[in-house]
């Protein structure tokens, strides 16, 4: 197949090589020229422009951060649906509202272009591993199709129902990994506060009850107060206000997700929207007088 795609960041970039590892050809388009000859050097094409990164795809792929980008991408004048072939197989595999997704099926619909919404989870080493958990929402018969290239670049591909059902999922996993990131952050700084060996006293919980895929995979760069972007604060501060929206227009109560809303929106009110939402744990040591930088 040959597939276009319009954001090569942190996720698109790794995402893509791994589809042309596996024999399609990639054509990409990014504000960075950087990441477009990241690209090229991959053995990708770079586009210009929205209109050039849709002539003549078989699919067609967002993965830019946030709602306002997906309706510039694929809604403007000049943008997908303004240069899109009928039959053409989109698929946001951003992180945005539930109703904007739906919105752009629709339109998308209308112009006779096929419409998925396939947020994912695992960050930037899921990305690099192609070990992504992949949330789909749209029509069975285009997941279907899409299935193979979306099994490319994720390990878990799960179909949810219809359009703006992937967006729903990914918030309620972004409202469990800020909470996760704010209860371990309290756990850090609390043992610290007793002089325990953290890294025992991670490693044990790891192993029991408590255990998370962010106690493996980030509790010693938490500990290291090692904060290289993978996803960062930034980002889940737009997640955060995706959930709580969405809970308020469903009547649902989230007290401890509201909670995290608010530290992370502290964290990012205090300068560390840049960096990754592990660093939530600089904001639990900031609230307990034990930040030192």
């Amino acid at each position: 197949m040959k597939v276009g795609i319009v954001g090569l960041g942190i996720m698109g970039l790794p995402m893509m090589k791994h589809v042309l590892a596996a024999g399609h050809e990639v054509i990409g388009y990014d504000r960075s020229p950087q990441r477009c000859q990241e690209l090229v050097a991959a053995g990708g094409k770079a586009a210009s422009s929205i209109a050039e990164t849709v002539k003549g795809v078989d699919v067609f792929i967002t993965m830019v951060p946030d709602s306002p980008h997906v309706q510039d991408v694929v809604l403007s004048e000049g943008g997908m649906l303004d240069n899109a072939a009928e039959g053409l197989l989109y698929i946001d595999m951003s992180s945005i509202r539930p109703d904007v997704s739906q919105e752009v099926a629709k339109a998308c619909a209308e112009k006779g272009v096929r419409a998925l919404d396939a947020p994912v989870s695992g960050g930037e080493r899921g990305a690099n591993e192609a070990s992504l958990s992949i949330m789909v929402g749209g029509e069975k018969a285009v997941f279907d199709e899409a299935l193979p290239l979306l099994e490319i670049m994720g390990k878990t591909v799960v179909y949810l129902g219809p359009s703006g059902s992937g967006q729903t999922v990914k918030a309620a996993n972004q409202l469990i990994v800020g909470g996760t990131y704010g209860l371990v952050s309290e756990a850090i700084v609390f043992l610290e506060a007793f002089g325990v060996d953290t890294e025992a006293a991670v490693k044990v919980l790891a192993g029991g009850l408590a255990g998370s895929r962010i106690l493996d995979i980030k509790g010693q760069s938490m500990l290291d107060r090692q904060f290289a972007p993978g996803f960062r604060i930034d980002l889940h501060h737009k997640d955060m206000g995706i959930v709580t929206a969405a809970a308020r227009e469903a009547g649902v109560i989230i007290p401890l997700g509201s909670v995290v809303a608010q530290l992370i929106a502290s964290a990012r009110a205090n300068g560390d929207g840049g960096l990754d939402h592990s660093a939530l744990l600089r904001e639990i040591e900031r609230l307990s007088g034990r930040l030192k930088n």
